[in-house]
Order: C-alpha cells, then structure tokens, then sequence
C-alpha cells in the first residue's frame, strides 16, 4: 500500500505546512478570550490583573480588535457627547479670507430697574360748575355716562378727592395711587 511518501521533497513541505497550520490554529484559539482566567504559572508570580481599556489607550492588537468589537453600549460616552455644540465663527471655509479680528467686548452697565410705570390719568372731565360769589363752589365732573356733583374736600366715585377748585382748573387727587392732576376748565 502507497501513502504518497515516496517524494520526499514534497512529504517534507506538506509536513511544514502543517506544523505551521497547528501553530496559527492554536495562536488564533488562546487569543480569542484574554479575560478568561488562566491558571498561574508555578513561578511564584501571579499575574497581573487585566484592567479595561480607556477609550483611547493603545494595547496590542489582538487585545483592541477584541475590545473595538465589542457591541455593549456605552452611556458614558453617549452622555459627555451629548452637550456638545457646535459654534463656528461664522468666517466662510469656501473662501481664501484671513480670520476677523475679535473686538473687545464692551463693559455691560446694569442700568438698574425700569422706572416703574407712570400712574393712569384720571378719567374725570370737567361738565360744568354752580356757585355764588359769597358760597362754596361746586364743580360737575362727569365719567362717561355718569356725572358727580362735588366741593372741595368731597371724595367723588369713591376714588377721586377734589383738593382746590380754582378759577380755571380743578385739582384732583387718586386715593388709592396718591396721583394728583389738574384738570383745566374746558367747554363742553
């Protein structure tokens, strides 16, 4: 019976071809799990313990292909992409320009509240006045449809006190907002 063995030539190739077929087979089988834990060597040295890589880091290539290949998701590197923004400087890329000069910022002067607003004006018109020379006077003012009769000192619509009736005008204050306008005599 013939085994082929006769060429020794070609049995010698065949057989390195082999031992080096056994040899990557067995590299390519204890390289596929690095963390898998292997039993200490009787040397007294135990071996150190494997850490994760850092994003970034280099290691061998065996041990980053594994690790770039691994398809766990990663939160903490989704969240420190999350607030990420981006801000040009506005400067056209397409266009061969040197780069503006920033400006210095001017100092911001906080110029306080706003002013608080001016008090409404009074509705109040003047309709007419009644009096004698020798008597108080008294002056008709009227607020849209209704008309109120008052002397000095008098509270009219429960809001508007009359202070001085002069010889052209009134002089009116709010009581609840302490506004005071004067009211000119007009006709009607």
């Amino acid at each position: 019976m013939k085994l082929g063995t006769e060429n020794k030539k070609k049995t010698a190739i065949a057989a390195g071809l082999l031992v080096v077929a056994g040899f990557a087979l067995y590299n390519w089988m204890s390289s596929g799990d690095e963390t898998a834990s292997t039993p200490p060597a009787k040397t007294g040295i135990s071996p150190a313990p494997s850490k994760p890589a850092k994003p970034g880091t280099k290691k061998s290539g065996s041990v980053l292909l594994a690790e770039s290949l691994d398809p766990t998701l990663r939160l903490d590197l989704l969240k420190s992409s999350e607030d990420v923004s981006y801000k040009g400087s506005g400067r056209d890329i397409f266009q061969n320009q040197p780069e503006p000069i920033p400006q210095p910022q001017k100092p911001v002067i906080d110029p306080g509240p706003p002013p608080p607003p001016p008090p409404p004006p009074i509705p109040l018109k003047f309709y007419g006045f009644s009096g004698n020379k020798s008597g108080p006077k008294q002056v008709f003012l009227s607020k849209g449809d209704d008309i109120f009769i008052a002397k000095e000192g008098q509270v009219v619509d429960r809001r508007y006190k009359i202070l001085k009736i002069g010889a052209n005008s009134i002089e009116v204050e709010d009581v609840l907002t302490n506004n005071r306008q004067t009211l000119p005599f007009t006709a009607i």
